[in-house]
């Protein structure tokens, strides 16, 4: 039989990891009467764990309480979570810095040497490439997730890439974290269409709207909509080109941010791409390898693509080898 403070640790593992547990269940997991599972119950309720018995079919589970009482990880569960504040150390959300390396102090103080080794592995072994260019408040962004989860109309204050500012009134569906900033895919209703805010740029208002029944966003997910927003509908040259091969096939060629693609068939896909000019959409189009035909773009796209064309004809000469 364990021993009274190991068995009050195994019991809290248990509870910690199972919605609900029967007494019976516990006392055969511990090798102990349903007397001493109730005695345990209470020793754990004394140190503040918020164990709830359940109305006639005598079981336990654990419930939220008015403090945060310590946890129980297992080897995998402590490495995922210093990794992730490992992260949120040097992340886009402004002010949590500071917290997430006390947080990570703690949790390191006391990780056996073999987590302990693993989660400074990853570490030396990451590189971090650029930092974040904005930062957004923790505030903001739980006050959107929550009127996102209680489907309640968000209001706020808006600052447009050019400056404009505006007040607006959405239906939010999610938040997506994309390319180093934060977005609030919403149905706007004023617009009555979907639109993509940039976190950094809102101010949210208070009280929140009237609660909506949630809507489907296009194509069918929020980050598919935003990834396609951001890769064409954001800059001042685009296109669609269909690339003569299957979505799937593709996939792993397109990087994020770099276009939206949208399945066609078994043989044939859309690609929607944006960039600065001409010249980086021919650069974008041709870094997928794959056979293409342009749908739709300006008239100075067909020509970059020509003059590519001509470029790597002069490239090889003849075509058999030698220059000319």
């Amino acid at each position: 039989m364990l021993e009274t403070s190991a068995r009050l640790l195994k019991l809290l593992s248990l509870l910690q990891t199972h919605r609900e547990w029967s007494g019976a269940e516990l006392a055969e997991r511990l090798g102990i009467t349903t007397r001493t599972v109730r005695r345990d119950v209470d020793r754990l309720r004394e140190l503040g764990y918020p164990v709830h018995a359940t109305q006639g079919t005598a079981g336990y589970r654990l419930g939220a309480g008015a403090s945060l009482p310590p946890l129980l990880l297992d080897d995998d569960e402590a490495v995922a979570v210093a990794v992730g504040l490992r992260t949120a150390a040097g992340g886009s959300v402004a002010g949590i810095e500071e917290t997430s390396l006390r947080a990570l102090t703690k949790l390191e103080q006391v990780l056996p040497s073999r987590l302990r080794h693993r989660v400074n592995a990853l570490n030396t072994a990451t590189v971090r490439v650029g930092a974040p260019t904005t930062r957004v408040s923790p505030d903001t962004l739980m006050t959107i997730a929550e009127a996102c989860r209680r489907h309640e109309r968000l209001r706020f204050d808006y600052t447009s890439p050019r400056g404009g500012e505006s007040r607006r009134e959405t239906e939010p569906h999610s938040l997506v974290s994309f390319s180093r900033h934060w977005y609030l895919v919403a149905w706007d209703t004023a617009r009555r269409d979907w639109r993509s805010f940039r976190v950094d740029r809102l101010r949210p208002l208070t009280p929140n709207g009237a609660r909506f029944t949630p809507r489907e966003p296009p194509y069918g997910d929020a980050a598919t909509y935003l990834s396609h927003q951001l890769s064409s509908h954001t800059w001042p040259w685009r296109a669609v080109v269909r690339l003569h091969e299957s979505a799937g096939a593709i996939a792993d060629r397109i990087w994020p941010g770099m276009g939206a693609v949208e399945a066609e068939g078994e043989s044939s896909c859309l690609l929607h791409v944006g960039a600065d000019s001409p010249a980086d959409l021919v650069w974008m189009i041709t870094s997928v390898n794959a056979d293409f035909t342009l749908v739709s773009g300006p008239p100075e796209l067909a020509e970059a693509i020509r003059a590519q064309a001509a470029r790597c004809l002069r490239a090889v000469g003849d075509g058999a080898g030698r220059t000319a």
